[in-house]
């Protein structure tokens, strides 16, 4: 009977909208995305919030984005693309690291499990927020799955959260547990975003994140908001709700 009720509370944790601060509390975070662009989409604007608020924030690039320019080689594309990060994170004032994956090619192997447990370790991070592992970006599904497995092997050091990138089309089967108002934030996180010029025009942005971000804000009764889901890994957390 111990364990049902455990197992109930954990599903109600998962299905309720609840309304936890991300921001706040934190001293360091690191965010994880896939390419050059995923963690400003997915949560630039809580960044900039963090930082605002005295968390120092580590911008983590997985790959380079190197297939992510059609018609340039992969050294091409690199180059512009690791430049384009550079400037966003440079607009956020946030610090970028770029691991050494391979867009397009990124690998789950002992090699990587050790890249990734390396950099948490040597950040030593308080928060990680990384992509939803249910993804249709294979990319972002193995992304997720390092820092995840990285989480556990660090004896569960810090919060764990995930963010969604162009939901529908590749986030899949995102139903949020925490929000972040950033209304007073998103304008300079769109001109972070806007960096990504090899991406699309500002009407691509405005049509696969924007709109997403106004999504949220209605269901957060604000204009802008982002959308997480807090990894719970036993029912004690519950009580920090």
């Amino acid at each position: 009977m111990k364990n049902l009720f455990t197992f109930l509370l954990l599903i109600l944790a998962v299905s309720l909208n609840a309304q936890e601060p991300v921001t706040g509390k934190y001293k360091k975070a690191l965010v994880i995305g896939a390419h050059p662009d995923d963690p400003e989409s997915m949560c630039g604007g809580t960044m900039i919030k963090l930082k605002e608020q005295g968390c120092e924030v580590v911008c983590v690039y997985f790959t380079c984005g190197e297939g992510g320019i059609p018609g340039k080689t992969a050294v091409e594309a690199a180059s512009i693309r690791r430049q384009e990060a550079l400037d966003a994170c440079k607009v956020m004032g946030i610090r970028p690291v770029f691991m050494t994956q391979i867009d397009g090619d990124t690998q789950i192997n002992k090699e990587r499990y050790k890249e990734m447990k390396d950099l948490i370790d040597r950040e030593k991070p308080d928060l990680v927020i990384t992509h939803w592992p249910i993804d249709a970006h294979r990319d972002h599904r193995i992304c997720s799955v390092l820092v995840y497995d990285a989480w556990r092997m660090s004896g569960h050091s810090f919060d764990l959260y995930y963010g969604e990138v162009m939901t529908g089309m590749q986030t899949q089967m995102f139903s949020p547990t925490v929000y972040v108002n950033i209304d007073s934030t998103v304008e300079l996180k769109r001109k972070a975003y806007i960096c990504h010029k090899s991406q699309g025009t500002e009407a691509n942005i405005e049509k696969w994140h924007e709109i997403i971000g106004r999504m949220r804000g209605r269901e957060f009764h604000c204009t802008h908001a982002e959308a997480f889901v807090k990894h719970i890994w036993k029912s004690s957390d519950l009580l920090d709700r």
